[in-house]
């Protein structure tokens, strides 16, 4: 079995699996693995899906006091998780023991969630600036400012030669900012029409994100420059998540989208209740997973967009689900995190947090931690009997 049909196997996309190969180790550590979960989504074309396995039976094994709300979604590397807070404090804690190692303090809230590359770590701030921090430390590398806040977390590229990185995100300052990895410096910046509130997606050569002005952008990573525009319908809040061509994403006026960027139009339009779609989706090979404010997790066929199932919660799902293996994760505002069989959207376990569950969860090997609004990180892994470490 070739490495593309062990991914296909489990689900993965086939163009996160072709992405994967080759790849140097410090790029290796911008990606999802069972011991890594690196971004937002946990790769660059936000797929929202890992071949991480779930603890078997979780049990919470520390909450870690942020002292704020916590809606930025965590990072996971080198038995370290990053997190940011409603309070403008950026966490590293340490995995095994929920004990935190160092902090750092931005004059805005952190609801940007991190991504880890390299020896750095990158964030937005509400004051406006993308940070990167010496990650072992939490030393200042850099700061790039930016017009106004930024919510979206970064995502990451290689230059068109290979020879550096760059760090991608979107601001309230209507703007996408392309800048050097090392140096913190611009490399070009797109402009919008409105706020750019999510994460920009990557797949090939292009970028692709939504905002607050009804469109998705479809910007070439070379040099910035605009290659399509596709009507959305109304204003974006959360991220899109990519496959090759195919771009999937809700939207404020109650309908979430497939749509192929190669003929710039809808392929299918899913409308179920009067309700939106905040949440970021998970693609699998067969299906795209996602929540609602209509208190529900949705799973659809990606190539029809037909209903699979629904999973109802007591609360809005603004939390995007992950895929791990035959079982899906996600939060819920009415404070449990859940999860639920990908095959038919049984509930398989819940844990009543307290808090509502905003962010999204991070998973690798045995672990789950997810941030909640009663203002503390949580983990959850195996029972300390049979806990294999992180």
């Amino acid at each position: 079995m070739t490495l593309v049909q062990k991914f296909a196997s489990w689900g993965v996309p086939a163009l996160l699996a072709f992405s994967w190969s080759p790849l140097g180790a410090e790029e290796e550590a911008g990606r999802a693995g069972p011991r890594s979960w690196p971004m937002y989504r946990g790769d660059p074309s936000l797929s929202g899906v890992t071949t991480a396995r779930l603890p078997e039976d979780p049990v919470l094994r520390w909450s870690f006091p942020a002292g704020e709300p916590i809606r930025s979604s965590a990072a996971i590397v080198d038995g370290m998780v990053y997190v940011g807070s409603d309070g403008g404090t950026f966490h590293a804690v340490d995995l095994s023991t929920g004990t935190e190692r160092w902090k750092y303090a931005t004059r805005g809230p952190v609801e940007s969630s991190p991504l880890v590359l390299g020896e750095s770590v990158y964030f937005g701030s509400g004051d406006g600036f993308l940070y990167a921090l010496e990650r072992g430390t939490g030393a200042l590398r850099w700061k790039y400012a930016t017009e106004d806040q930024i919510l979206g977390a970064p995502n990451w590229v290689r230059s068109p030669r290979g020879d550096a990185l760059r760090i991608l995100v979107g601001s309230y300052d209507f703007f996408l900012h392309c800048v050097d990895a090392r140096t913190g410096k611009a490399v070009w910046k797109y402009e919008s029409g409105n706020y750019i509130n999510g994460a920009p997606a990557v797949s090939r050569d292009r970028t692709v994100f939504g905002g607050c002005d009804a469109l998705l952008h479809v910007i070439s990573l070379d040099d910035g420059r605009r290659v399509k525009e596709v009507e959305a319908g109304a204003y974006i809040a959360g991220s899109a998540a990519m496959d090759g061509s195919m771009v999937y994403v809700g939207h404020y006026e109650n309908e979430f989208l497939c749509v192929d960027l190669e003929k710039g139009e809808r392929r299918w339009t899913y409308r179920k209740r009067n309700f939106p779609y905040y949440s970021s989706p998970a693609l699998t090979g067969q299906r795209v997973i996602f929540g609602s404010r209509d208190k529900r997790l949705h799973c659809l066929d990606r190539r029809t967009g037909r209903p699979v199932w629904e999973f109802s919660t007591r609360g809005k799902v603004d939390s995007s689900p992950v895929v791990a293996g035959d079982r899906v994760v996600t939060g819920s505002e009415d404070g449990r995190l859940y999860i639920v069989s990908l095959d038919e959207g049984k509930e398989l376990w819940s844990f009543e947090i307290g808090g509502s569950v905003v962010a999204s969860p991070a998973v690798i090997d045995d672990w789950i931690v997810v941030g909640s609004e009663d203002g503390f990180l949580h983990a959850f892994g195996n029972s300390p009997e049979g806990d294999r470490g992180p």
